[in-house]
């Protein structure tokens, strides 16, 4: 038997422990960390198996280790008895611990305070108060463009800054109308969300297809402040010119400067 076959026969066996393991009955702790680690032999990408248990790559490797070390007993819940509570000390040294990091994952937390202080807390609200300590929250993600270029930004503002210092007398005697463009999409599945209710009461929003979108452009006044919108069918060319001469109908006989970004359809 070649190196080859051996490797892969040892593979063999400790996917069957790992298997065993999980079809037993045992805290869903110790369940997550077999999986991730059966998943993890079985040659799935780390990234795939943290999509997939919510876990953080740090847990996945360090229980791994723990396998590989020593074996099942590696990744069951301490069995010398953990303790229940953190020193001052300890409670300071995971504070820092925290604000010093990038990326936070309530996993990578359970193991760093068990791996380290021996501590394995019930519920999970006692980690919870570990990340708010800490000025930790959870939060909805934002998003944010990639090709972002602070230098070019600071150009245009300029530009805009130039073109009215140079129509001021214009603008302040109603003659120019300047007006700030843009437009938004709405999903008609953005229609759901939290809301209060009864408690034995569903809440519903009848929608058709959550698919379905509805396009809105607005323009602002800068002098008057008066803001003008408008509903379309979508962002395209053909309502973008309607939208332009809605707003030259509303300001006849006066010179219009539009301030807009650069899509494509707005030119």
């Amino acid at each position: 038997m070649n190196n080859l076959q051996l490797q892969q026969k040892y593979m063999d066996k400790e996917i069957a422990e790992l298997e065993y393991f999980i079809k037993s009955d045992i805290d869903a702790r110790e369940l997550k960390r077999a999986i991730a680690v059966r998943m993890a032999i079985s040659g799935n990408i780390y990234h795939e198996i943290s999509l997939t248990l919510g876990v953080s790559k740090f847990f996945i490797g360090y229980w791994k280790k723990q396998f590989k070390i020593k074996g099942i007993e590696g990744i069951k819940l301490g069995q010398k008895g953990s303790k229940g509570y953190l020193t001052a000390r300890q409670n300071t040294e995971i504070i820092e611990w925290l604000k010093n990091k990038g990326y936070w994952n309530l996993d990578e937390l359970v193991t760093y305070l068990e791996q380290k202080f021996g501590v394995i807390y019930k519920s999970k609200q006692s980690y919870y108060e570990l990340f708010d300590r800490a000025k930790i929250s959870w939060k909805k993600t934002l998003t944010t463009h990639p090709k972002f270029d602070k230098e070019l930004v600071k150009k245009k503002t300029e530009e805009i800054n130039d073109i009215l210092f140079k129509n001021k007398a214009g603008i302040e005697a109603g003659k120019i109308i300047v007006l700030f463009l843009d437009e938004c999409h709405l999903l008609h599945g953005d229609l759901t969300g939290y809301v209060w209710g009864h408690s034995k009461s569903r809440i519903e929003v009848p929608i058709t297809n959550e698919k379905d979108r509805q396009t809105y452009f607005g323009a602002l006044n800068y002098q008057s402040k008066e803001f003008h919108i408008q509903s379309h069918p979508s962002g395209d060319g053909k309502s973008t010119v309607k939208f332009i001469k809605y707003l030259q109908n509303k300001y006849k006989n006066r010179k219009i400067i539009l301030i807009w970004d650069g899509a494509s359809y707005h030119k």
